[in-house]
């Protein structure tokens, strides 16, 4: 987050906590519940260190209970579309993971050691972006396509865009022997989980990794604002 400084960082990630411990709590909702907005606008953050290390460990725990008192499968309302990610708690504990690792990485970027996301929580990082963050039904306003992912660690995601939306799926990752899917996506990226993960969060350019195919392709899925 460009200009953040590390008290910036702590307050985005806490204050999400709370905001969203908020929601899970609240339950089924076509919208944010008051209890979230209200959470959001009386934030008050200490500036202290001790005091403000202690804030974020309280947030987290707030944001644990309420996803262990809904469970896993408990309704509430998300920002996403429900089209390939489920709008529960189950959903928001999964995409809590990634945004934490990714902010965990600006920290570590802030501090001048920056270190992979682990690999395990990148791999899925991949999907949860596909699945909650790209998943649309609002039609793609160019000539429908598609985008690989692969990962260095053998998994790939099709990501296909068209008058239907926007939608992934897991495919075979190419091997020497087959190469690239016979069906050609317009482009193919190539990284490690974690790479690939901070590209799609915008921390690191399309330039860091390989692509294969049209690169322009991905300014013109970077720069495509769904309508839902």
């Amino acid at each position: 987050c460009p200009g953040w400084t590390l008290f910036d960082l702590v307050k985005h990630l806490g204050g999400g906590d709370r905001f969203w411990a908020a929601i899970v709590g609240a339950g089924p909702a076509d919208a944010p519940p008051a209890e979230a907005t209200a959470a959001r606008a009386a934030l008050e953050v200490p500036r202290e260190r001790e005091a403000l290390v202690a804030w974020l460990e309280e947030s987290t725990q707030l944001l644990l209970g309420a996803l262990r008192e809904a469970g896993p499968d408990g309704g509430c309302w998300a920002w996403w579309s429900a089209l390939q990610t489920p709008r529960t708690s189950g959903g928001v504990a999964r995409h809590r993971v990634q945004e934490s690792a990714v902010h965990t990485y600006d920290a570590q970027l802030a501090s001048g050691a920056p270190q992979p996301l682990p690999a395990e929580v990148a791999l899925d990082g991949v999907e949860e972006f596909l699945f909650t963050c790209v998943a649309t039904p609002s039609a793609w306003p160019h000539k429908p396509t598609a985008f690989d992912f692969h990962t260095a660690e053998g998994r790939s995601w099709r990501l296909t865009v068209d008058g239907d939306g926007a939608r992934s799926t897991r495919v075979p990752a190419p091997t020497a022997a087959t190469g690239e899917d016979s069906d050609a996506a317009g482009a193919s990226i190539h990284g490690t989980a974690s790479e690939l993960v901070l590209y799609l969060y915008d921390r690191i350019q399309a330039d860091s990794l390989y692509v294969d195919g049209d690169a322009g392709l991905l300014d013109l899925l970077r720069a495509w604002e769904p309508e839902e």
